[in-house]
């Protein structure tokens, strides 16, 4: 079983796009979103979810009034200020360090675990997908990134699946570092713009710290193709192979708006017949 991760650096440069395209080109492949923050390949993939569950992750300090005396001590051992006069605790400003759990004298609080979001399994088109939803300002989104995967793997060894192709999540941050780490290979979708170029070196020494295969293309390259170039030649000197260039075309964003990937909406355009030889590039260099 191979695992294929696309990431970016950056958000906006069309990794979801290009995740989409692939599980339509793929055989035997379970789609896994590890962008759990703003997940957005359930929109083109419209999946049928099948199983729910609950993501649990950290604790907040809750005080039980009926037992609690007010001494006051919880109020001066917490660092964060998150316990009012009134003995109440903002969730908020609780970071669930446990200090206050652990003195209370009259064991008055409770340390709950915290519901931070849900993950499915759910069924699409194109195979399995498995995805996530984190709640607003929840933390722990690494930790999700980490479920998605291992619950991926799972499921691909329970169907006797051989390929995961997994959309991941923009920056170069814990989220990212949860996404990439044991993969086969990463493939950095990259724009030739300052920006893109700058998150797309940033992203090839986060892979080669972790040691993961990287390899490269860039998307909308005809928007300006010395920033192209620019990108080839870093990607040459650290040894990561550009597999291709996708031209800039809109074909994308009507597919898009469509709930389609762009072979399903416009298989004819020369953005979908560049897509195709980058996916067959990719699975050759898995197969090496």
């Amino acid at each position: 079983m191979k695992e294929i991760i696309i990431i970016s650096g950056k958000g906006g440069t069309g990794k979801t796009s290009l995740v989409s395209a692939f599980s339509s080109l793929a055989e035997n492949a379970v789609l896994c979103d590890a962008d759990v923050d703003a997940a957005d390949l359930h929109l083109i993939m419209s999946p049928r979810t099948g199983e729910t569950h609950e993501f649990r992750s950290g604790h907040s300090a809750v005080i039980n009034p009926e037992k609690c005396t007010q001494c006051g001590l919880c109020r001066e051992m917490c660092r964060w200020n998150a316990i009012s006069e009134d003995f109440e605790v903002d969730s908020i400003a609780c970071e669930g360090c446990g200090v206050c759990w652990y003195f209370c004298p009259e064991k008055a609080i409770d340390f709950p675990e915290n519901t931070c979001g849900e993950w499915f399994i759910s069924d699409t088109r194109f195979g399995p997908m498995v995805h996530a939803r984190l709640g607003i300002a929840e933390e722990n989104s690494g930790k999700l990134v980490s479920l998605v995967r291992q619950k991926a793997r799972e499921l691909a060894e329970e169907k006797k699946l051989d390929m995961i192709i997994t959309d991941g999540p923009p920056g170069v941050g814990c989220p990212v570092i949860a996404s990439i780490g044991g993969a086969d290979a990463v493939l950095i979708v990259t724009e030739p713009t300052v920006s893109g170029k700058h998150d797309m070196e940033r992203v090839v020494q986060l892979a080669e710290h972790f040691r993961v295969p990287a390899m490269l293309c860039v998307n909308k390259f005809d928007l300006n193709a010395e920033i192209a170039r620019d990108i080839e030649a870093f990607g040459r000197e650290k040894g990561v192979e550009c597999l291709g260039h996708i031209p800039f075309d809109p074909v994308f964003t009507r597919s898009m708006v469509q709930a389609q990937t762009v072979f399903e909406y416009a298989p004819d355009t020369d953005a979908a017949r560049n897509v195709r030889e980058i996916w067959n590039r990719v699975l050759t260099k898995l197969q090496d």
